[in-house]
């Protein structure tokens, strides 16, 4: 035993030793073999995956400078995270359907979404405009764990549709973060996932911090360990190694649908930036930890793959760059042009029927919104 380690157990704490994970790509972009997992992609397959690292990242730093401009009500960055919500998104079939916390932009952008949507949500010019049904991914869900519930709850009805024991068949992915896996939603979830044999997959990315919570405040052991007590397989997977995010998620789902039942990888990542714009992470981190995580960058790692690998050089790798950036632009754009929604909107899906205490109340509020008319203000 270390001596750090004796010393942290002496006094009742844990040190954290380097974690054990799948990896198929280092930091330095050297690929590595991996007794269960590996991926077969062609050079196409390779490039694809880098263009959209770069697309999620500008795309969402063009949502964080909006924020900071007062176009944006708040933002959930994803900076750091996009290898495991691209790796994770890209391993997800057609059929398969995905149900997000607030901060899986790479996912959604993976499904095929329009990324002004989320957009819209946090302008507050809706409550979120694209279908679950036709996209197979859940509306944003701002209450920490609750969407695991709801998975839960929706691959126990694809198990009792029969969708279920074969290629064709369904499964289930639940996004959530290290400090969900406190609540009681999530262990519920786990419980009855585990029970009812649910095709679902618990995605945990792990990115360190619950807003300013440390790891080590959230858990005593590796949050992969936690599956094995109720009684479903756990793996860690290297959070900012795109190809083994979407080896291992993968055959996770490839195992839910054929029968298999649940199972839970933690994708042990980092949040570079903050929590969410009312956040300053400078206030509970050091500089120095993220600058070693810096050197663990996702994009950089398959950046440099594609270069020694000799799949992608300058001229690809800028026409990526500049595609960002037109998409960036075009996002600006648009959401700078939306209009405002009229107040007297959020009375309109309340009720599918209406209600008499409904009319009333919005009776109420068209009165003092024309108060206001021609008084200055």
């Amino acid at each position: 035993m270390a001596k750090g380690e004796a010393k942290a157990r002496a006094s009742g704490t844990r040190a954290a030793p380097e974690p054990a994970f799948v990896q198929l790509l280092t930091p330095e972009g050297d690929r590595v073999e991996h007794p269960d997992y590996t991926v077969d992609f062609t050079d196409e397959e390779y490039r694809s995956l880098y263009h959209d690292l770069v697309v999620v990242r500008k795309l969402d730093a063009e949502a964080t400078a909006l924020q900071r401009q007062g176009e944006l009500g708040i933002w959930a960055s994803l900076l750091g995270q996009e290898a495991a919500q691209v790796g994770s998104g890209r391993a997800l079939r057609t059929q398969d359907m995905a149900f997000p916390t607030y901060r899986e932009h790479g996912v959604l952008y993976c499904r095929g979404i329009d990324p002004i949507m989320p957009l819209r949500l946090f302008r507050g010019v809706d409550q979120g405009a694209w279908d679950p049904n036709e996209f197979k991914f859940g509306m944003y869900t701002i209450v920490i764990g609750a969407q695991t519930l709801h998975a839960t709850g929706y691959a126990m009805g694809v198990s009792k549709d029969g969708k279920v024991g074969s290629d064709d068949g369904e499964a289930v992915i639940a996004y959530f973060g290290d400090g969900a896996t406190s609540q009681g939603d999530v262990n519920e979830a786990f419980i009855w996932a585990s029970v009812f044999n649910a095709p679902l997959v618990f995605f945990c990315q792990n990115n360190q911090y619950a807003i300013s919570e440390p790891l080590e405040r959230q858990t005593r052991v590796p949050l992969y360990h936690r599956a094995s007590g109720f009684g479903f397989p756990g793996l860690r997977v290297d959070g900012n190694d795109v190809l083994a995010c979407y080896a291992v998620t993968r055959k996770a789902l490839d195992d839910a649908r054929h029968g298999q039942g649940p199972s839970l990888i933690e994708a042990y990542t980092y949040r570079m930036g903050a929590h969410t714009t009312s956040d300053d992470p400078t206030r509970y981190r050091i500089a120095s930890e993220v600058e070693a995580w810096q050197a663990k960058d996702p994009i950089k790692r398959l950046r440099a793959f594609l270069d020694k690998q000799g799949i992608a050089g300058d001229d690809f790798f800028a026409a990526i760059d500049e595609e960002a950036r037109v998409a960036a632009v075009d996002l600006r754009e648009r959401v700078l042009s939306m209009p405002d929604p009229d107040p007297r909107s959020l009375f309109d899906h309340v009720y599918p029927h209406g209600s008499p205490e409904l009319d009333e109340q919005r009776a109420q509020f068209s009165t003092y919104m024309a108060s206001f008319e021609g008084s200055g203000h």
